[in-house]
């Protein structure tokens, strides 16, 4: 945030707020540190917890989320609460041009436990052929693992990242992902990067931003995964346990829908 204040250039948008955006950053988290979740303001877990779960289900119908508090995708959804093939349906659904469908997910997990070395596990939710039926194209676009060492890596990439609210859910929920997946295949989670195309700060962020960056950052609290968990599709929101999070006061700001 600080750099886009300081470096940032005004952009519009489709919507009604424009931009202060910078083009090509990259974030880099040790969990060793910590689990990376926000302290500088308070960050909700469980909402944040649940909204990675749905994504997980692959599902593209928002009830799940309606029936966990969560709101913020309630303008973009249709009258029957779908989003269309976002995110979780082409984690877990991708279609192939014969009609079948690919669960890239599952298929990245038995990658790392049966072909480690591989330079192409990725999963994607970017698929071109998809995104007129997408009710809001894909922001955080895919990812990829490495295993070294009996290490596991995560790179996302993002083609578009609204910094003071967005980002810090993708942080959060990126790590828990890598972290749950670590846990699948017997290896340490070690480090999570994030790559940014467009990363903005919308015009009625800025003063709240303003407040943020000067605020001191605290120590990382730790997530725990209990339970015997086997499969991807068998976690549940008990099985994660957040320890130690210290934050600031929450810092109010509008969500902008386009």
């Amino acid at each position: 945030m600080a750099e886009i204040l300081k470096n940032g250039r005004n952009k519009p948008t489709r919507g009604i707020h424009g931009i202060k955006s910078i083009f090509g950053y990259q974030l880099r988290f040790d969990m060793r540190q910590g689990f990376p979740m926000l302290t500088t303001k308070k960050m909700p877990f469980n909402i944040l917890l649940h909204e990675l779960l749905w994504f997980v289900s692959g599902s593209s119908n928002i009830k799940y989320l309606q029936d966990h508090k969560i709101h913020y995708w309630d303008e973009f959804a249709d009258k029957d609460l779908n989003l269309g093939p976002v995110y979780g349906v082409q984690w877990r659904r991708w279609k192939d041009p014969n009609g079948e469908t690919i669960d890239q997910l599952a298929w990245a997990i038995d990658q790392i436990k049966n072909n480690p070395h591989s330079k192409a596990i990725i999963v994607s939710a970017w698929n071109p052929a998809d995104l007129e039926e997408m009710r809001l194209p894909p922001c955080h676009t895919f990812f990829q693992f490495d295993v070294t060492k009996g290490k596991l890596r995560m790179e996302l990439y993002q083609r578009s990242s609204d910094v003071f609210l967005g980002l810090p859910f993708n942080i959060a929920q990126y790590a828990m992902l890598l972290h749950m997946v670590a846990h699948l295949t017997g290896l340490e989670a070690r480090e999570l990067i994030i790559s940014i195309g467009n990363a903005h700060l919308y015009h009625n962020h800025l003063e709240p931003a303003k407040e943020q960056v000067i605020r001191k950052p605290l120590p990382f609290p730790k997530l725990k995964i209990v339970g015997d968990v086997k499969d991807i599709d068998s976690f549940t929101a008990d099985n994660f346990v957040l320890e130690d999070y210290e934050f600031h006061p929450h810092i109010k700001a509008p969500l902008v829908i386009l």
